[in-house]
């Protein structure tokens, strides 16, 4: 899936026109909500001159925004909304991101809010020793080799935004997908192995806040779900890319059939 394009309206609205303005994009923001090239918007005022908004809307791509929501319907009750403001726009363009991005050390991640290295060591631990007993998920794991759980406490700690051990050690996401090919597991193996891995973070004592947990599971069904695709037949390896970094919110959806 490409990158969406953000969308930057800047505006410098005369004060008394501040009210008209608010309650004009309120009544845009209906046709933005609707509007399926529309991911998201936000409109935000500076702190420090009070007359300078910026409107920001995430497209799924330029192409969509200027060939699909402007030549739609919407558009042209967005415009009639939001349109006479215009002549108060200082800018308008859009950007796509760069690879430069994270979170600030306010927000913690999930990898610390675990415990670090240690809290996914003692998972891995605690579930693969699980799983080496478990007649569903014996099969799929034979001949396991040793070094296999600090391997996955790697792994698991860098897609939760730990240190990038498993990709300057094993490698990326690739690499973690070629050790699925052929494996044909089905989705009774991947239901045990999510319950199994749920029952490991309890014994291993990881954080049982819903908002850890809940991206916890997410992640899990999210791989889980790749893992039985990739391990079935006539599958083409995706190319090389990085390891996911799993955060506390929602991905995204996955692309439409066919793009």
């Amino acid at each position: 899936m490409t990158a969406h394009t953000v969308e930057y309206i800047r505006y410098l609205i005369p004060e008394q026109q501040s009210a008209p303005f608010l309650a004009a994009c309120t009544r845009a923001a209906v046709q933005l909500a609707a509007a399926p090239q529309c991911v998201d918007y936000e409109l935000a005022r500076s702190e420090e001159d009070f007359e300078h908004y910026v409107l920001r809307i995430t497209w799924t791509s330029t192409e969509d925004h200027v060939e699909g929501f402007r030549e739609s319907e919407l558009f042209t009750d967005y415009v009639a909304d939001i349109g006479p403001f215009d002549r108060f726009i200082e800018e308008t363009r859009h950007y796509k991101p760069t690879t430069v991005r994270g979170t600030g050390a306010s927000l913690p991640t999930l990898y610390s809010w675990a415990g670090g290295a240690e809290a996914f060591t003692r998972l891995t631990e605690v579930f693969y020793d699980k799983v080496l007993k478990d007649e569903v998920l014996a099969p799929v794991f034979a001949g396991l080799a040793a070094e296999h759980a600090s391997h996955a406490a790697s792994w698991l700690g860098e897609v939760f935004g730990g240190p990038p051990s498993y990709s300057e050690t094993q490698g990326g996401h690739g690499h973690m997908v070629a050790r699925h090919l052929g494996k044909g597991i089905t989705e009774i193996q991947r239901r045990r192995w999510v319950n199994l891995l749920q029952d490991a973070a309890d014994e291993a004592e990881l954080p049982t806040d819903a908002e850890f947990r809940s991206a916890f599971v997410a992640y899990a069904e999210w791989g889980t779900r790749l893992a039985v695709y990739f391990s079935g037949p006539d599958v083409v390896p995706p190319a090389e890319q990085p390891i996911p970094r799993w955060t506390w919110g929602p991905p995204p959806p996955p692309p439409h059939r066919g793009e």
